[in-house]
């Protein structure tokens, strides 16, 4: 027995349990095996498929989140220009109104000056008049301090309109004053 060389029987057995062992294995067994190749192979074709759809969706929730944050960009933007136009017309509608309470406060407290002022007019002519009344009072009581002086004036005063009715002119009150203070 040579190692190098095998016998032509020991050739004969191996090739035919190598037949059988090939046979068996087309048989059952490389139909198993390229079943779970093919089998795993669909699943990774699968999921390459997958990961290239997820790629494409991450890059269309990308994109899509860029608009979102350009849409909220530029409706920030809207807002804050809203809220600058109302606070600017807020701003003048106060101003508005102010001018006009405070035109108005002006006006009533020119009104309650003048009404003020009249008041006051009439309160010092009322008194001018009392003082005048009181003085021409002192005045005819020391002039006509007796009562024959206060007789002969007022029967020259009747004298006065009893002349003056029948004539048909009222008698002239400055006339009489005077008379009185002479």
């Amino acid at each position: 027995m040579n190692l190098i060389t095998p016998d032509g029987g020991l050739l004969f057995w191996m090739v035919l349990i190598f037949g059988i062992v090939l046979f068996i294995l087309a048989k059952w067994g490389f139909p198993v095996i390229t079943s779970a190749v093919d089998s795993r192979s669909a699943r990774i074709e699968e999921s390459l498929r997958q990961a290239e759809q997820a790629r494409a969706q991450l890059e269309g929730l990308a994109k899509e989140q860029e608009e979102m944050i350009a849409r909220t960009h530029a409706e920030q933007a809207r807002i804050l220009k809203e809220a600058a136009h109302s606070r600017d017309e807020i701003i003048r509608a106060a101003r508005e109104e102010a001018s006009v309470q405070t035109y108005e406060m002006l006006e009533h407290a020119r009104e309650r000056i003048e009404r003020e002022k009249q008041d006051a007019i009439r309160e010092v002519r009322r008194e001018m008049a009392l003082l005048s009344v009181q003085v021409a009072e002192k005045v005819l009581r020391d002039r006509l301090g007796h009562e024959d002086e206060q007789l002969s004036l007022a029967r020259r005063y009747a004298d006065e309109l009893s002349v003056s009715d029948k004539a048909g002119a009222p008698a002239d009150a400055s006339e009489s004053s005077a008379k009185v203070q002479s």
